[in-house]
């Protein structure tokens, strides 16, 4: 099953009454979407307790769960106990993570300011790979690590850097956020084609079953000439890329059902409803 939903919360969520992170399930399920991603970017700060209760009810109107790990995890850092250091932060989080109920943990990948892209390649795979073995001990091997591709040039992520860490084990996933691809190319998603070579590249390198049900993060998202990366966007924007549309024929032409989280900034659960009528329209066409 296809599914979309927001990364935390739109601001219609409190405008609509709502103040609990209990009250998410309700809210998401109201708004028809099926998917939420738990925001932990500052930190797995969720109890247990409170984990577990939000998983039941997402459970209960049939919303999956994800969780985006902290934003401070450095798989690449040149330093030994910053990786060691991301290890533990990933541990937590898929400790979160099963506790609610959800199965895919998204992890920034690291950055590659002071070193080669495939020294930090190197680096990251090894610090993935301490998770993997962390995730197993823990009795945590069914959560499913998802390396990110990112926004900024100078930080690793490209689509190929990515697949290449899930290349790591089967059961990894790749979280393909096609606003950063678009940011760091600057602007370079334009054309179908340039939608269907990602398609293609994971279904090469990973293939048809990791393709299928990869995950995936989308947004208009902001970028400077050189940096990529600059601020999220809401929907409404009509300067900047990437089209959702192309994602959605590419969905339907390859039988894919991944989840897709949109992060745009404070429309989040609206934008995801409009992918989904996008999505469902392209669908209907095709059946």
């Amino acid at each position: 099953m296809i599914r979309f939903g927001p990364a935390g919360n739109s601001d219609s969520f409190k405008a609509m009454g709502y103040k609990k992170t209990i009250q998410v399930p309700e809210y998401v399920e109201k708004m028809g979407l099926n998917a939420y991603e738990y925001q932990c970017g500052r930190g797995v700060r969720i109890s247990e307790e409170a984990a577990r209760e939000l998983g039941e009810e997402a459970a209960r109107r049939g919303i999956a769960l994800s969780l985006h790990a902290p934003y401070y995890i450095s798989l690449s850092s040149l330093e030994e106990e910053k990786r060691e250091g991301s290890v533990d932060y990933i541990l937590q989080s898929a400790k979160a993570a099963s506790a609610m109920g959800a199965t895919r943990v998204v992890v920034h990948s690291g950055s590659c300011a002071k070193i080669s892209r495939q020294q930090a390649l190197e680096l990251a795979g090894d610090t993935l790979r301490k998770a993997l073995r962390a995730l197993d001990e823990n009795g945590l091997s069914h959560i499913r690590l998802c390396p990110e591709t990112m926004g900024k040039v100078n930080q690793l992520g490209t689509l190929e850097e990515v697949v290449e860490l899930c290349r790591i084990d089967e059961r990894m996933l790749p979280c393909i956020d096609f606003g950063h691809l678009n940011a760091r190319t600057f602007g370079g998603l334009k054309e179908f084609s340039d939608y269907k070579r990602v398609f293609d590249h994971i279904e090469d390198r990973l293939g048809v079953s990791r393709l299928r049900e990869f995950h995936s993060h989308f947004s208009k998202i902001a970028y400077t000439e050189n940096g990529g990366e600059k601020m999220h966007l809401t929907f409404a924007d009509t300067v900047y890329g990437p089209d959702f549309d192309p994602v959605a024929e590419l969905l339907v032409q390859k039988n894919c059902a991944p989840t897709i989280i949109c992060e745009s900034a404070g429309t989040q659960a609206e934008d995801a409803a409009q992918m989904f009528a996008v999505y469902r329209e392209k669908a209907a066409k095709q059946s």
